[in-house]
């Protein structure tokens, strides 16, 4: 069994590197589709990514329910590191998970499930953040709608294949619906609920 003292450490400097990754999150946010790098590393437990543990080290805290997939919730070890290093309550009820960590896209759960906000508050809906194979190679995706000049275009190698066409149902929901950020190693991509994306093939 894994102590305290043997997780993977969090920052080396919590102030600087929480302010960069933060950053670097809000630019991917304001500007859908575009590429972000999160340059602080962060110990990061089995599964998780470095650019994910950044995120998780920046934006959770004992106020933000947290929803794990099934991988991630067997984990104990993640679940300790989760816990000591942000404060986050693991919660089993994706309807009112603040955010929810998908270590792999093949065990996305339909997106109904998790929180959409409501008129009034929109913003009490789930971010959902999910680890990718790649965000600079695999099929071609264009990318409209609000903080994208025109078309943006992202190459991206992501499970589940039908991501995009499943987001299709915040066209409906809004000013309700998900928010997901896509991570791949250190680089980090947004896909706001109000970003349109149609997959043009290889």
């Amino acid at each position: 069994m894994t102590t305290i003292a043997e997780l993977p450490p969090g920052f080396a400097d919590k102030v600087l590197s929480a302010q960069s990754t933060f950053r670097s999150v809000m630019s991917a946010m304001a500007r859908p589709g575009s590429v972000q790098r999160i340059v602080p590393m962060a110990g990061a437990p089995g599964m998780m990514m470095r650019g994910t543990a950044a995120i998780a080290l920046t934006l959770f805290d004992h106020d933000t329910p947290l929803w794990l997939d099934a991988r991630m919730t067997e984990s104990s070890d993640m679940v300790k590191w989760l816990k000591f290093h942000t404060g986050a309550p693991v919660i089993q009820d994706s309807t009112i998970a603040s955010f929810a960590l998908v270590s792999d896209g093949a065990l996305l759960p339909p997106l109904e499930r998790f929180a959409l906000g409501t008129s009034e508050y929109p913003d009490r809906s789930t971010t959902v953040i999910i680890q990718v194979e790649s965000l600079d190679a695999g099929p071609s995706y264009e990318l409209r709608g609000p903080g994208i000049d025109g078309v943006a275009t992202l190459q991206a190698s992501i499970k589940p294949s039908e991501l995009f066409e499943r987001l299709r149902f915040n066209e409906t929901l809004f000013p309700r619906g998900v928010d997901v950020v896509l991570v791949a190693g250190d680089a980090v991509v947004a896909i706001s609920r109000t970003t349109r994306v149609v997959n043009k093939g290889s």
